[in-house]
């Protein structure tokens, strides 16, 4: 299997993308069917937030709605995923060889950031999820490292999805979705930022996001929504380049950027 496709950092915006894909889900859905099918997919989604590193190991993985007050249509989509108990394990294992402290859920479904972009990518729900939680208190150079200790399993057939959003500024949301307007500058500005730090492999800029783009902070009040980006540029290794399949704007102040990223020659 050629594994330098092997790792996506997808957008899940507001929980509408699940009713409302446009655009962006049509590219996410192109991306998916270029894919060699993979063995799992280990989903990381800043949804299930824990105190260390947690691998989802049930058989059946429940669709958890979430959010409230949304659409009720919403409320009854589902995504019939499957878990992978073995897969799960070789996950903890990798996990472990990096020297983190992993815990095991066997209850734990899919929150919309997980199946959300999975609906829209693979809507038969015909391989094994494996979900993995975001330590948000843990900060961006945790979350390359938990990245960095799936590499192997990338390169021996599974799928790494990290979902997020480029720009996740809830206050600014509430006031967008309430009175409408025009994007903030800052949302294009940031993404562009994230963009240029992505094509020349920056990766200390990008882990000092904070301080070093003049937007980071209120692009991302709390990092739990960027953390999975991270992730996927551990998983990638220093060899990959990160090429953007969707670059747009939705819900007036989500910027739904998604990468792909590829062995460099």
């Amino acid at each position: 299997m050629n594994t330098s496709h092997n790792v996506l950092f997808v957008p899940h915006g507001a929980p509408t993308f699940a009713l409302r894909p446009g655009a962006v889900g049509a590219a996410m859905s192109r991306v998916a069917q270029q894919l060699q099918t993979p063995r799992a997919i280990i989903v990381v989604s800043p949804h299930w937030e824990t105190a260390q590193p947690t691998v989802g190991t049930a058989t059946k993985l429940e669709t958890i709605h979430d959010f409230y007050g949304f659409d009720p249509a919403l409320y009854s989509l589902s995504y019939p995923a499957t878990g992978c108990p073995e897969a799960a394990r070789e996950v903890v294992k990798a996990l472990q060889a990096h020297g983190l402290s992993v815990a095991e859920d066997d209850r734990r479904g899919l929150d919309h950031g997980a199946w959300a972009p999975l609906r829209q990518m693979f809507p038969d729900a015909d391989i094994p999820v494996v979900p993995v939680s975001v330590q948000s208190h843990a900060g961006p150079a945790h979350a390359l490292r938990v990245g960095q200790a799936l590499r192997d399993l990338v390169t021996q057939g599974f799928l790494l999805i990290a979902s997020g959003n480029i720009t996740h500024n809830l206050g600014d949301w509430r006031v967008a979705h309430q009175t409408g307007g025009s994007t903030p500058a800052y949302v294009n500005r940031f993404a562009d930022w994230i963009h240029e730090q992505l094509l020349r492999h920056d990766v200390d800029a990008l882990l000092d996001y904070r301080r070093q783009s003049a937007d980071g902070v209120r692009a991302h009040p709390s990092d739990e929504h960027l953390l999975p980006l991270f992730t996927a540029l551990g998983a990638a290794g220093e060899a990959a380049q990160a090429q953007p399949f969707y670059r747009g704007v939705s819900d007036y102040v989500i910027a739904m950027d998604g990468y792909q990223f590829i062995e460099r020659a």
